[in-house]
């Protein structure tokens, strides 16, 4: 399976349709612009207020500018990687200039700046911008990447392995073709903790291990445990990096189900909506009822993968709704290379 990440690799011109790059470009430009109103302006205020007026005409600019580039992305990644710099340089000076043109016929009493000097600030910045992602993509290289992605997924070793091992001895008596089955799930889990998982994998495996580890958990928990599959809508071509859902999932039995003596139900709802594929997870909760520790750190591992593979494209957002705790994690839609397998029909357990 082929890695699809959203930063920026070396070699490779920025992807200005990525969120990440394009907030990144404002930022750079308004931090620009607030530094060269101070550096004209006698004192603060008039240098807040200088700032003030030439924004309202860059932003149309620097917007022009950003759908441009996003919608040259294609061709610019074409030529080899000096001469595609040089054509976004070339755009990223040309456009605004054009913009300031355009204004000034526009909005004869507005220019502040004239086409030349914009053309100017534009260059300046521009270089700037395109030093800053060579280097960047330096500093997030694949070996980089890769090691710090070897060092998050290793801190990922879930308890639970220990005590599925007691809740298949205590079945190797008393219903040993269960205990052979659930023995095939615990060797699915292990194969998928301990492989290298540098790269994304599909929906539909993560939610495959995801079952086979629900299975596992319900030997232990029984009747305790039920859990809510809604996946009908879910894109199962989608890619995901590995071990996601499941620590996911297992934060919300252990948070959620174990601590408490009546029966909990864990939901999951996967579903595409338009360029974005959402995961939701839901558990019980109850306020200070919950003895373990750790879930922040959990949540924290799984933001920091995601960010490495889709930089700002992803986003995790967790909180307590009441009686139930939900995690929401939203990512791009990127597709898997090769059709992967049809699931099962997933039902309520």
């Amino acid at each position: 399976m082929q890695s699809k990440n959203h930063n920026n690799p070396p070699g490779v011109l920025p992807n200005f349709c990525h969120l990440g790059t394009s907030l990144r470009a404002i930022l750079a430009v308004e931090a620009g612009a607030v530094f060269a109103a101070l550096a004209a302006a006698s004192d603060l205020a008039g240098g807040v207020a200088l700032f003030a007026e030439r924004s309202v005409l860059i932003q149309p600019a620097l917007l022009l500018t950003l759908l441009a580039l996003c919608l040259a992305s294609p061709l610019l990644r074409k030529p080899a990687y000096p001469l595609g710099m040089a054509a976004l340089f070339f755009a990223a000076t040309l456009i605004p200039w054009l913009t300031s043109l355009l204004l000034v016929w526009l909005l004869p009493g507005s220019q502040i700046l004239t086409p030349a000097q914009t053309a100017a600030f534009s260059a300046a910045l521009a270089g700037l911008l395109l030093i800053y992602f060579h280097l960047r993509s330096k500093a997030l290289s694949p070996a980089v990447t890769e090691a710090r992605l070897q060092a998050l997924q290793a801190r990922i070793r879930p308890h639970f392995l220990f005590n599925s091992l007691n809740a298949v001895l205590s079945l190797v008596r008393s219903d040993p073709r269960r205990a052979e089955r659930a023995l095939e799930d615990l060797s699915e889990l292990f194969r998928a903790l301990m492989r290298e998982n540098r790269e994304l994998t599909t929906l539909a495996d993560e939610v495959e291990l995801t079952r086979a580890y629900l299975g596992l958990e319900q030997l232990r928990l029984g009747e305790r445990l039920t859990v809510d599959w809604h996946i009908d809508k879910m894109p199962q071509d989608a890619l995901i990096p590995p071990l996601v859902i499941q620590p996911l999932v297992e934060n919300a039995i252990y948070h959620g189900v174990e601590p408490s003596r009546e029966p909990g139900e864990v939901s999951l709802n996967i579903y595409r909506s338009g360029d974005s594929v959402h995961i939701v997870i839901r558990n019980p909760y109850t306020e200070n009822a919950s003895s373990h520790t750790g879930n922040k750190l959990a949540l924290a591992n799984i933001r920091e993968r995601l960010a490495l593979h889709f930089d700002l494209d992803a986003t995790l957002k967790s909180q307590p709704m009441g009686a139930v705790y939900q995690v929401h994690i939203t990512l791009p839609y990127t597709r898997a290379s090769q059709p992967t397998r049809p699931l099962a029909p997933a039902h309520r357990r």
